[in-house]
């Protein structure tokens, strides 16, 4: 059975949205080998969805909920058909607060997990800018943030890319 394939979540391997287990699903009742690693909002206490049925949307129509806060997609006027596949197609991903998923050109972003160190120093100008801004950042702040952080750690910064100007967004979140 091919692994699914998720629009606005390309690689959710690598992010660690879904891990390897023996669980079985709670949806489907099969152990495929995965499950989703950041749970499901809904009534229920769901612990363990393949990521299949979070790709054909059964999970979020079997326990009425969804894997990421549609919030934020409403709040930025996205497409309904955008909004409901992000949020109830899509894994979600672990933040410390709520997580908060990036939107631009009118379209989710594809979340590309934890920010890399290199990509994190390498950001300069406008894009620099935008990020010390939009979390009320001094540049000061800035560098020792650098000098310590590691992905997976306290502070979390998480990359989204725009699928279709390819612009990348970064967001931060702290235990």
């Amino acid at each position: 059975m091919d692994f699914p394939q998720f629009t606005y979540h390309p690689n959710p391997l690598n992010t660690g949205a879904v891990i390897s287990s023996d669980a079985t699903c709670e949806c489907c009742g099969q152990a495929r080998g995965f499950i989703c690693s950041s749970g499901m909002y809904c009534r229920d206490n769901v612990e363990a969805i393949c990521p299949w049925c979070v790709a054909d949307g059964s999970a979020a129509d079997k326990f009425n909920g969804h894997f990421v806060d549609d919030y934020p997609l409403l709040e930025a006027g996205l497409d309904i058909a955008i909004v409901k596949e992000v949020a109830e197609r899509t894994p979600g991903y672990v933040s410390w607060q709520q997580e908060v998923w990036q939107s631009h050109c009118n379209d989710a972003c594809e979340f590309h997990g934890d920010a890399e160190l290199a990509e994190l120093q390498a950001l300069q100008g406008e894009a620099l800018e935008g990020f010390l801004s939009e979390h009320m950042l001094d540049s000061g702040f800035w560098q020792k943030i650098l000098s310590g952080y590691r992905k997976g750690g306290d502070l979390a910064i998480y990359k989204f890319q725009c699928r279709h100007c390819h612009k990348v967004i970064f967001t931060m979140d702290c235990h």
